[in-house]
């Protein structure tokens, strides 16, 4: 609606100062032309309001001008107290400054928004923290935080997954980013993007240099194509497998980023084994892929994995679960297996003993 719009861009200008006319359009999707109507109708109804012309004007206030009003409805004053990633304000040393902001705008909402406001805080919690991950390391964003806002490069020390010893590097960053109560810093080395957890920085410390960023480039841009390099890496492995109904769900909620689609019903009397069966072709496994609740106590899936070792974490599973294919797989699987044997398998050892 126009009068929605109008005070769009009347709280813009409040924030921007010059805005150039083109990015207002951009903004509430409409034409510029849309634009300057729009911003004489605010002059006429007395909002002191112009246009800058040349290369670097724009649409701005009057110097001073400043409006108490809002413009918060009923639903977007709720969405304020709806506080998702507690954890991120602390990280950055904003929750005090988080509580602060929100009795504020709290005291400048219209009476009547104020009671649904206060409700909404107290009746839904946003915890983004997942089931069983154990404590959360004491994550110290406070340097990455004056770079990314200081526009400074950094020089880093930091530890990859799976060695011990940190490695050292120069790099651009371009914004920190939390997902699930993991900090990640997205940056730039070499000109190349890069994703660092922040919890394996061992040391972070600005240098004198401005950062370096590639034009045009966004973080949020840059945060959706590596996001997506992580989530749709390269698939090395198929592995065919077979799941007793009793773990149906805890197997699909740990493992429902390498599913390839929906697992689908044993038929009766099947029984591959890695040996005597190839696999049904994949069309015709797609066919399969419908839920039957209450056929059969086994159900298949397939996930597509990096290599036959990562077929270890199925272990846990124990006899509720059966890699069916490929051999090496299953081969993988009974040589660890046999070595979890040999570990517990001496009746009467004592823990830590020596074998023999």
């Amino acid at each position: 609606m126009k009068s929605d719009r109008l005070l769009s861009i009347l709280l813009l200008l409040q924030t921007r100062g010059l805005v150039p006319a083109t990015e207002l359009a951009e903004r509430l999707e409409v034409s510029v032309r849309t634009i300057y109507r729009d911003i004489e109708a605010l002059s006429a109804s007395g909002v002191p309001v112009y246009a800058e012309r040349g290369r670097r004007g724009g649409i701005t206030l009057l110097p001073g001008f400043r409006t108490d009003v809002t413009g918060l409805t009923a639903d977007e004053a709720r969405a304020l107290f709806v506080l998702a990633a507690r954890g991120a304000h602390a990280a950055l040393g904003l929750d005090v400054a988080l509580g602060s902001a929100l009795r504020k705008v709290m005291a400048a909402l219209p009476a009547p928004h104020r009671p649904a406001a206060e409700l909404t805080s107290r009746r839904i919690l946003v915890d983004p923290v997942r089931w069983m991950s154990g404590p959360q390391p004491v994550v110290d964003v406070a340097e990455l935080h004056d770079a990314v806002f200081t526009d400074r490069r950094l020089r880093l020390s930091y530890r990859h997954s799976g060695t011990q010893t940190p490695r050292a590097y120069l790099v651009d960053p371009y914004g920190l980013v939390v997902k699930a109560g993991v900090w990640y810093l997205v940056a730039d080395r070499d000109g190349v993007p890069r994703l660092f957890r922040v919890d394996r920085v061992r040391r972070a410390s600005l240098t004198d240099d401005p950062v370096v960023r590639r034009p045009g480039v966004e973080l949020a841009d840059l945060w959706d194509a590596l996001r997506k390099q992580v989530e749709e890496r390269p698939d090395g492995v198929r592995l065919r497998v077979r799941v007793h109904r009793s773990r149906l769900d805890l197997f699909v909620r740990l493992h429902a980023g390498a599913l390839t689609g929906e697992p689908w019903p044993e038929e009766q009397g099947e029984r591959a084994s890695a040996e005597g069966q190839g696999e049904r072709a994949s069309a015709e496994g797609q066919g399969e892929r419908a839920s039957a609740e209450g056929q059969g106590e086994w159900v298949r899936a397939e996930l597509a994995v990096d290599s036959v070792e990562w077929a270890r974490s199925l272990l846990s599973f124990g006899p509720n679960l059966e890699v069916l294919s490929p051999p090496e797989a299953r081969t993988v699987l009974a040589r660890h297996a046999a070595a979890v044997v040999a570990l517990y398998g001496e009746a009467g050892a004592e823990p830590g003993a020596e074998g023999g």
